[in-house]
């Protein structure tokens, strides 16, 4: 029997650039393309890890926090063991600052709101996550509308917890905004990328103790 080839064991495409936002001596700041993954898959090398770590002339890039592969977006990449520990820390403090930009798939009502969803993996389909008041862990998020059209909202997300597909169900689920992300195959319909993009990251420099901003606008 002949079979489509399975896309998640293709490489991604060398044509997608990892652009550099930020470089010293301790951390460095991308931009992942939509399509890119954060780490290394089990079928798929290519990753931020990878190019990182042929880029760095031996020097071991320290993943501190990830995207998943459909978003697109800021992340921040230690270079020490010190600096990677500092900064971990600052995210299990939630110290840091993150804003996404979404694209919803159909106008919703309000200009913004918050929605605290508890969340647990489906551990029948991963790595869907679903809603589960006895024994979920809590989810909270704040939004804010944008622009809209007759059949789409762009919106700006503030993540407080880190679950994992936290917006994605947040956007979603009935209890949330009942308007998956364009593009999401796992919540809604699948298309040609996740219009979900992490654009502001600001975080203390654990070296220079300067608080660092960065903000990439999204390409949708």
């Amino acid at each position: 029997i002949e079979l489509d080839e399975n896309p998640f064991l293709q490489p991604a495409d060398e044509s997608i650039q990892l652009d550099v936002v930020y470089d010293d001596d301790y951390l460095t700041v991308v931009n992942k393309p939509s399509g890119l993954r954060s780490v290394p898959g089990v079928d798929i090398f290519d990753s931020v890890y990878s190019r990182l770590k042929s880029a760095m002339n031996g020097v071991e890039p320290l993943i501190v926090h990830r995207l998943d592969m459909g978003t697109s977006g800021l992340l921040v990449v230690a270079k020490t063991p010190e600096i990677h520990k500092h900064l971990q820390r600052q995210f299990l403090l939630r110290t840091v600052s993150k804003r996404y930009t979404a694209l919803l798939s159909r106008a919703i009502e309000g200009t913004e709101g918050s929605i605290d969803l508890p969340l647990i993996p489906d551990h029948f389909n991963r790595p869907r996550q679903l809603v589960c008041y006895e024994t979920g862990k809590p989810s909270h998020t704040t939004w804010q509308m944008i622009a809209t059209t007759d059949d789409t909202t762009l919106i700006h997300f503030w993540p407080h917890t880190g679950r994992t597909h936290q917006l994605r169900v947040h956007a979603a689920h009935p209890q949330g905004l009942d308007a998956p992300i364009v593009g999401d195959d796992i919540y809604g319909t699948a298309g040609t990328r996740l219009h979900l993009h992490a654009g502001v990251l600001e975080f203390v420099h654990p070296k220079t103790r300067e608080r660092l901003h960065f903000e990439v606008p999204a390409d949708f």
